[in-house]
């Protein structure tokens, strides 16, 4: 038999417990033996206890649509949240070593898990929308886009009538008569919007003749309306950069694009006749970035904000834990002739395994019971808020439609998916004290 510190007494250990215990037992133990009741049974009128249903209430979890969705999204954040997050921290651990301004880099990274969870959701919601202004994500997205295919169509530009050109934007438009080498040849189109056009555009011109075929394409309208349909006049914006395509029977022979004042020349075609065409990628809709919030992307578009927030503190874990590392092992090894990454691999990742686990099991955690952000991120999502849920939001919505049975049986499940990696920090943190 045990006896206990002089001077000690079990008795009075146990009033001072006995508050705490009481309390324990009224916010956690209760609740939860009620939540595991409570999921047996079915929902009468206004939310009441119903018929005893047995396990029909998990049984729908696996075979409800929307429900085995969630589940899903939940096997999605445990399986790639976890490990991104550990190891985003442990990159960012090494080089918090081999930087200046070491704590200045930390408080950076660290500062996202001072924010609350509503203001990180909504700060996200506004960079991945698009409604009613273009978000901070998508305007680097087509800023990229654009430095490497730059957008240059008039998607609302085509022919003025059927006179000269024919076709349409999705397929193109072409000349509806042949023209000859040495003709000038008009190309009318309308649609620009004059009061907020393209930059770079300036008034369209006539070309003279020459021996090959040139011409322009331009805005056949200008402010105000007036002048002569068909012809250039004052006012009227040439449109540059389109291609324009010379076919002879049906096959394209040459090409060429149009300069700021819309002009264009076939100086090589000096003979035969030919039909023009301007290709339909000159009347494709500029790119407008991704659907971030949409059914393919709102749960990696949340996890990316996930991954802001908790990478500092997977990093913070880490760094303290590469700080314990004795230095005169790691000296030794490079003195040795180790590269820095064997230095790494064969003493700073063995020694810092525990603390990587440790970050690891949290962030299994963390993320089986993740809500805030999902819940307010998908509020932006419209319909596609559906393809975001997971358990935790399946619940907070069954107890908002009074479906206490069916919020029961996901609590319930919940918690047993928590269990095993308690036990296990639990079991490693008792270890550790010997």
């Amino acid at each position: 038999m045990s006896r206990g510190a002089p001077g000690e007494r079990r008795w009075l250990a146990g009033v001072f417990l006995a508050p705490a215990a009481v309390l324990l037992l009224a916010i956690l133990f209760y609740p939860l033996v009620y939540s595991l009741v409570r999921s047996l049974f079915g929902d009468g009128p206004a939310g009441g206890v119903g018929a005893f249903k047995g396990l029909s209430n998990y049984a729908d979890i696996f075979t409800d649509d929307a429900i085995l969705r969630s589940v899903i999204n939940n096997i999605i954040w445990v399986v790639v949240v976890p490990a991104v997050v550990t190891i985003l921290g442990l990159i960012f651990a090494v080089l918090t070593e081999r930087i200046r301004w070491a704590t200045a880099f930390k408080t950076v990274l660290f500062v996202p898990m001072a924010i609350s969870g509503l203001a990180v959701g909504v700060t996200f919601a506004l960079i991945y929308s698009d409604s009613p202004s273009r978000g901070l994500a998508n305007t680097v997205t087509v800023g990229i886009h654009d430095i490497f295919a730059p957008g240059t169509g008039y998607p609302g530009e085509h022919p003025r009538n059927e006179e000269v050109l024919v076709g349409s934007g999705a397929q193109g438009y072409t000349t509806k008569d042949p023209v000859a080498a040495g003709s000038v040849v008009l190309l009318p189109l309308t649609g620009l919007s004059l009061t907020k056009p393209p930059p770079g555009l300036s008034q369209a011109r006539t070309p003279n003749a020459s021996s090959g075929i040139t011409g322009v394409v331009w805005n056949d309208f200008r402010l105000g309306g007036g002048g002569t349909i068909g012809k250039v006049d004052p006012g009227e914006l040439g449109l540059k950069d389109v291609t324009v395509q010379a076919l002879r029977d049906g096959t394209v022979v040459a090409t060429t694009q149009t300069d700021a004042g819309g002009v264009f020349t076939f100086a090589k075609l000096t003979s035969g006749r030919y039909q023009l065409r301007l290709p339909a990628q000159n009347f494709g809709a500029p790119y407008t970035g991704l659907s971030w919030l949409g059914q393919h992307l709102i749960t990696w578009a949340i996890i990316l904000a996930y991954l802001w927030v908790y990478a500092g503190f997977a990093m913070v874990l880490l760094a303290a834990g590469m700080a314990a590392i004795p230095r005169e092992a790691l000296e030794a090894a490079r003195i040795d002739g180790a590269t820095e990454w064997q230095v790494f691999r064969k003493i700073t990742a063995p020694l810092l395994a525990p603390v990587l686990l440790v970050v690891f099991v949290t962030m299994v955690i963390n993320v089986l019971k993740v809500f805030d952000l999902v819940y307010i991120i998908s509020q932006s999502a419209g319909a596609d808020q559906k393809y975001a849920q997971v358990l935790a939001t399946e619940l907070y919505q069954f107890y908002g439609n009074q479906q206490y049975g069916l919020a029961s049986a996901i609590g319930v499940l919940l918690v047993i998916l928590v269990l095993p990696a308690m036990a296990f920090n639990i079991r490693r943190f008792r270890k550790d004290r010997g």
